[in-house]
């Protein structure tokens, strides 16, 4: 018996790859909104009905594209940053390892991460199941910080008065250990590097932006500046060293 459930396990697990590779496919040539459960039976040779016992919905299918980009995406994230704090350069180079990491996925899947970080998909509201691969991304770069700030420490940028109480919520929120002003920094680089990424990849660096490689590793390097990575520069330079 044991041997016939692991046959059908196989068997579901194939099923199952060969269903998103598909979708991937459709994900190419048509976008995510045009996803069909219908064309991707029709290209697989299957009826609906039997595609339906493995995604009941375009949504489910949705999700499980979404969630596998994520994760993707996520784990060269974190292969970038454990890779890196084995070599030389410090914490801001395995900042923009990381970085560098995210970007060379995202020009390698241009598709998979339109889906998850381009234009909503009409009709479409991300599950709960979304959130913890969403953030494998973003906890990379906590990490390079967080490591940062138990090593040589943090040159922590200014915060207005006024901001205050929404960085200590954020700082609640995503990094508790680390300085409001340094967890406000984090979201805004996160956000200005995928402007990056997007830019480039969307096109809107054609004809503005040649050497795109360095350049974004101009841009990222001054983002762990900002965040308040230390490279050489003294706490005087418009922060708290903490």
């Amino acid at each position: 018996m044991s041997t016939i459930r692991g046959a059908r396990e196989r068997a579901r697990i194939e099923v199952t790859a060969a269903i998103k590779d598909e979708a991937r496919k459709q994900l190419a040539a048509e976008g995510a909104a045009k996803l069909s459960l219908r064309a991707v039976a029709r290209e697989l040779g299957m009826v609906s009905s039997a595609l339906y016992r493995y995604f009941p919905s375009r949504d489910d299918l949705l999700t499980a594209l979404i969630v596998d980009a994520y994760d993707a995406v996520g784990e060269a994230a974190e292969a970038a940053r454990a890779k890196a704090g084995e070599q030389p350069g410090g914490h801001p180079a395995r900042w923009v390892a990381v970085a560098s990491a995210v970007r060379d996925w995202a020009l390698a899947h241009p598709h998979e991460y339109a889906l998850i970080y381009g234009s909503p998909v009409p009709g479409y509201t991300a599950p709960q199941d979304t959130v913890g691969p969403a953030s494998r991304v973003g906890q990379a770069f906590i990490g390079v910080v967080r490591d940062a700030h138990h090593a040589e420490g943090l040159a922590v940028p200014p915060l207005a008065a006024e901001l205050r109480p929404e960085a200590e919520r954020m700082a609640a929120d995503l990094a508790g250990d680390l300085p409001p002003a340094v967890v406000v920094a984090l979201v805004s680089a996160w956000a200005q590097l995928f402007g990056l990424v997007s830019f480039e990849l969307f096109g809107q660096f054609n004809r503005v932006v040649e050497a795109r490689e360095q350049v974004f590793r101009h841009a990222v390097h001054e983002l762990g500046r900002a965040v308040g990575l230390l490279d050489g520069r003294s706490a005087g330079d418009g922060g708290t060293r903490v």
